[in-house]
């Protein structure tokens, strides 16, 4: 195969270069497993296009992908080495039955790698995501009229917890603000995590300020410029899902902290590689930081607050859950809170609003037992 050639842009669209670049690799990366996947699913493929989320789109292949491999690996309802080979006329001998057993195989299974074995173990809202996946392809096929019966009737129904089951997440105000206090002073941070510390401790507090506010997506917060910022109108742009802008009012922290990062701490221009000149936050190499990067400063700095090891810190999805419950907790309208979030559905914020802060800790606070009594004196009745 020939080298990979270098991608020029040529943007002349408003939205940022980091924002173009980053659809484009996502595309690329739904084309690139298109291609590996048999050419009877193209009606499939240009529903997925037309119809969901880019990166909807690319789990959604993903997991048809994994199926096509599952199907060769592990069942002899083909004889294909490699998923492009995969015949539509297997595809039509497959059942309802073998779909439940995929589904099953996809709870608790391992993979065997040079010098480890990696054992994966699948939430309830994986499964059904997998399954919804598999689905839409059925159906797809079925309307297409390639295959002969439509399944998908037949497959098992998987119980995922309704929204209002699920335990929110969130961190407490105090625990808020003994994080904060770590990335302000350095305290409860390692000998090793206390010298980067020393080169970031501005740039780490302005993005946990900056989740903490907004509760901004991960890919919203790593895909910020500078240019992003307006600091004479107080206020700065960000591009959400749904190819859809937002405009940000900035308040007097949020000011400060970013004011701070880009006078003090950020990178002089010479410094910073070719193509990241923009990047609002930069890793020490002088780049974009990534959403990995990201991912692991903010478990690293929650674990502090939750008095927890650095594994089982927050992500920044449970920043944003933080911001919502403090924000509701703080008397905030649900539907303010909602159109902040860039929550599609009122019924997802109103999650946070049923979310009471300390609830459990000042119950079972309030039933103390009397474990000590004093001794009966000899001869009191």
């Amino acid at each position: 195969m020939g080298e990979s050639k270098s991608i020029k842009l040529n943007n002349r669209s408003d939205k940022p270069d980091n924002i173009v670049l980053r659809e484009h690799e996502i595309v690329s990366r739904c084309e690139d497993i298109q291609n590996q996947l048999p050419g009877f699913m193209r009606g499939f493929f240009a529903y997925l296009k037309g119809n969901v989320l880019p990166m909807t789109r690319l789990a959604y292949l993903s997991d048809i992908r994994f199926f096509c491999n599952y199907l060769i690996n592990e069942t002899d309802l083909t004889v294909a080495e490699e998923p492009r080979d995969i015949k539509l006329r297997e595809f039509n001998r497959i059942k309802a039955v073998d779909i439940n057993l995929f589904i099953d195989y996809c709870r608790n299974y391992r993979v065997e790698k040079e010098d480890e074995i990696v054992v994966y173990e699948n939430s309830s809202k994986t499964l059904a995501r997998k399954k919804s996946s598999v689905s839409v392809l059925f159906k797809q096929l079925y309307r297409d009229e390639l295959i002969e019966k439509n399944i998908t009737d037949g497959f098992d129904p998987i119980r995922v917890p309704k929204a209002g089951e699920r335990e929110i997440k969130a961190l407490q105000d105090d625990e808020v603000m003994i994080m904060l206090d770590a990335v302000t002073t350095g305290a409860n941070l390692t000998p090793k995590e206390h010298q980067y510390w020393e080169k970031t401790r501005k740039r780490d507090k302005a993005i946990l300020i900056l989740f903490l506010t907004y509760g901004l997506r991960l890919f919203e917060l790593q895909g910020l410029n500078v240019s992003s910022f307006n600091f004479n109108r107080g206020e700065f742009k960000i591009y959400r899902k749904r190819d859809k802008e937002a405009i940000m009012p900035m308040n007097k922290s949020v000011t400060q902290v970013l004011l701070d990062y880009l006078e003090n701490e950020r990178l002089d221009e010479e410094k910073i590689q070719e193509g990241h000149e923009d990047a609002l936050f930069l890793s020490l190499q002088g780049r974009r930081m990534t959403e990995r990067a990201i991912r692991e400063l903010v478990k690293k700095y929650t674990s502090i607050g939750l008095a927890t090891s650095r594994k089982a810190g927050y992500s920044p999805h449970k920043l944003r859950a933080t911001a919502a419950t403090s924000l509701i907790g703080r008397g905030n309208s649900i539907f303010d809170v909602q159109a902040l979030l860039d929550h599609e559905q009122v019924t997802t914020t109103q999650l946070y609003a049923s979310h009471k802060m300390n609830v459990k800790r000042d119950l079972v606070r309030d039933m103390e037992w009397e474990l000590e009594r004093k001794e009966t004196i000899k001869g009191e009745d």
